[in-house]
């Protein structure tokens, strides 16, 4: 498993901008996740697949807020910064910026 420990960006969207705050911890063998968005209540997120190649995580989600729509999530992590991005149905691509580790 790659990439386990806590984790912030920056995003900047017509509905949202700031800081962005998540966890990858190891649940039993399998990816999860906790995200925190100061400000914001997070829907239910249900973790669909994670696939994991080298450096990279591709993890695809469900919410209550599109059910039945997946959003995607795009990490390469180097160290302890990354770059990525999600794809969200109806939205677009959202990057995330000055990915780093927090903890």
């Amino acid at each position: 498993m790659i990439g386990l420990g806590k984790w912030a960006c920056s995003v900047n969207t017509m509905f949202f901008s700031g800081d962005v705050e998540f966890e990858i911890f190891d649940n039993n063998g399998e990816y999860g996740f906790n995200i925190d968005i100061p400000g914001v209540k997070i829907p239910d997120i249900k973790v669909k697949e994670v696939d994991e190649d080298d450096d990279t995580i591709t993890a695809t989600v469900e919410t209550s807020l599109l059910e039945g729509k997946d959003i995607t999530l795009f990490v390469t992590i180097d160290d302890d910064t990354f770059d990525g991005y999600l794809k969200i149905p109806f939205f677009g691509k959202v990057k995330l910026k000055n990915g780093r580790k927090i903890g």
